[in-house]
């Protein structure tokens, strides 16, 4: 067995390596960047060494520091995690190189299966099913523009290399293709260093269906069944489940039969992930459920498999790295019961899901029937260098009913602050109705966005349990049992939040009782996922609401300018596109909020910005000018 292993990742997946390593009596070591040395990982590691400042480029992207670290701690292997480097082909083979044991499939393998185009070649040649589209090495604009008239509008655009979103746009008419065309090839060269890309059918209500695998050194090649990953948001996965709902038995066997021969294919070793599209607007069939792509790693989602199958697939990547047999032959995997996961990210979901960074002053996450891997602690700060997720929640248990009532609840408890976090978004989307039938596709998101990214508002009963602590705090007079909105002056408590000032005063108890934490000079309120703040105001009366919506166009977060599309005093319309941000590896277009003229622009093609910079801003256009006549 291996002696030592290196992690090279960060956050929670570096915390979910180390548990089972020290369960193996495995020595871990965890390297991290300047941004990192105050994360849990770092601290629970046997050893952890510093690689470098906080951009990922040169930390936790930078080979020669990752390799030197292993030299330096006397590693015997390295363990990619997830992202970063994880499907590097060239950092896989510097690794064997270096004499260290690399736990992850063999190079070959990565580089068949990490070009998109390529891994369809190969398997329609294995005769596994793949979606219609094109994969060819022509990439002008004009052959590309051909292709996507041949294959049919709406198609997807999607870069060769990479995943998780990046460099992929739905296109719905061919007058829209060249501008997201340049989108996709700038996302893919920032993300990924390539900008090819291919195109594909888009599927109407398409289903994202995966199955695990894992391979040894001996020619064994198993699945470990399938995962739905259809609930998404800007082709990210929110969701994940196992099994996937309303697939039965047949089709079951016929995609994890698809799965292995994919496997087999490129002699596979370690655990992988075989990722299709199924159109599910007649239910899950057999003949459609096509390859999509492959992921030469360890998911995100393994946790869901984990529980049905109660094995642990990263022990399962050590032995096979040390050249074990795969533990277990086919006829022995067994799943039992119904197991889902919800991402917890640091987010705002009714802001277009802006990452929200800062330091966690105040966390807590339920862990009553749940399994939680969290990235971080009371007192962690969330950067704008890493992915916002901070936890993933999973619930098992014997229906998929149970499990999705149970997680329900579980992320209508979380409670963190003042990072902003999906969790009632998470808790809002369990509870849908067509959610809970099954029913969901990739659309889900978007189809239900109004009704999952509404703005917390609130209610009387967090607005009771805040002026409760509030005269707690002060030795509450006995005549107030609970509380009322429209109780004499004197025996008002006012709290204002965002700008808005709520008179409380005496009256019944409320039905439900949200916890409350001081923080500083703010009452916080937890509610169903919600974080309400508040500020006692009962000594000044009369404030008014603080208002807003003046046309100033700020930058949400940390971030670099990538175009801007207006000038100085130029006339716009509401939702004209105004300047297009970089931040957190994502695009984000500042729209003009109303008709109006640009002023006071700033915003500079290439400049960096920090959060809060006014950009521009629109004046509201009153007069618009007559129409000059011919003459």
């Amino acid at each position: 067995m291996i002696s030592s292993v290196l992690i090279a990742n960060r956050g929670e997946i570096a915390r979910r390596i180390i548990r089972t390593a020290r369960r193996m009596g495995i020595r871990s070591i965890a390297v991290f960047s300047d941004a990192d040395a105050e994360a849990p990982f770092v601290a629970e590691a046997d050893e952890a060494i510093c690689i470098g400042p906080a951009p990922a480029r040169e930390s936790y992207l930078a080979m020669d520091k990752i390799l030197a670290a292993a030299r330096t701690s006397g590693a015997a292997a390295i363990h990619p995690g997830y992202g970063f480097l994880s499907e590097q082909a060239d950092f896989a083979a510097a690794v064997i190189d270096a004499g260290l044991v690399w736990v992850g499939p063999k190079p070959d393998a990565i580089r068949a299966m990490g070009l998109k185009d390529a891994a369809k070649a190969l398997m329609a040649k294995a005769g596994v099913a793949t979606t219609p589209g094109y994969h060819g090495a022509d990439q002008a604009e004009a052959r590309l523009e051909a292709e996507a008239e041949a294959i049919g509008y709406p198609v997807l655009i999607k870069a060769v290399a990479g995943g998780g979103g990046k460099g992929m746009r739905k296109v719905e008419r061919a007058g829209d293709f060249p501008a997201a065309l340049a989108a996709c090839r700038r996302e893919a060269m920032a993300a990924f260093g390539d900008d090819r890309v291919l195109l594909e059918r888009y599927v109407a209500r398409p289903r994202h269906i995966e199955v695990q695998i894992f391979g040894d050194g001996f020619g064994n090649v198993v699945h470990l069944f399938e995962r739905d990953c259809s609930v998404q948001r800007r082709h990210q996965k929110v969701i994940e489940e196992a099994p996937a709902p309303g697939m039965d038995e047949t089709v079951r066997a016929a995609i994890c039969e698809a799965a292995v021969k994919a496997g087999r294919a490129v002699d596979y070793e370690g655990a992988g992930t075989i990722e299709f599209i199924a159109d599910g607007s007649e239910g899950l069939r057999a003949d459609r459920i096509w390859f999509m792509e492959m992921n030469t790693r360890l998911q995100v989602e393994h946790p869901v498999t984990e529980a049905i199958t109660g094995l642990d697939l990263v022990e399962w990547q050590l032995r096979v790295a040390a050249g074990e047999k795969l533990p277990l032959a086919q006829s022995e995997i067994t799943r039992t019961g119904h197991a889902i996961e919800a991402r917890l990210y640091a987010e705002t979901p009714e802001t277009g899901f802006l990452p929200s960074i800062g330091r966690i002053a105040h966390l807590r996450l339920p862990t009553q029937q749940l399994r939680v891997d969290s990235a971080v602690e009371a007192g962690t700060e969330v950067t704008p260098y890493y992915d916002p997720m901070i936890a993933k929640l999973i619930a098992h248990a014997a229906t998929r009913e149970m499990a999705v009532g149970r997680l329900a609840t579980a992320c209508e408890a979380v409670e963190i602050w003042p990072v902003n976090t999906n969790a009632a978004f998470l808790a809002r989307a369990l509870r849908d109705p067509v959610f809970g039938a099954g029913g969901v596709d990739t659309g889900f998101i978007p189809a239900h966005m109004a009704a999952l990214c509404t703005a917390a508002v609130p209610s009387d009963g967090v607005l009771a349990a805040a002026a409760m602590a509030r005269l707690e705090a002060a030795k509450m007079p006995a005549a107030w049992r609970g509380f009322r909105l429209n109780a004499p002056p004197s025996l008002l408590v006012r709290l204002q939040r965002e700008g808005v000032v709520h008179e409380i005063g005496p009256a019944s108890p409320p039905g439900r009782a949200p916890n409350v934490v001081a923080m500083g000079d703010e009452l916080v309120v937890f509610d169903q996922g919600h974080a309400f703040a508040f500020r006692d105001v009962t000594a000044t009366p009369g404030m008014a609401d603080a208002g807003g919506g003046d046309g100033t166009m700020m930058s949400p977060m940390p971030g670099h300018i990538l175009s801007v599309a207006v000038a100085e005093g130029e006339r716009v319309a509401k939702g004209a596109a105004l300047v297009v941000m970089e931040a957190m590896k994502m695009e984000l277009t500042l729209s003009a909020p109303f008709d109006g003229v640009v002023t006071g622009l700033v915003a500079r093609l290439g400049a960096r910005v920090a959060e809060g910079v006014v950009l521009c801003r629109i004046e509201a256009d009153t007069a618009r000018s007559a129409p000059v006549q011919d003459q």
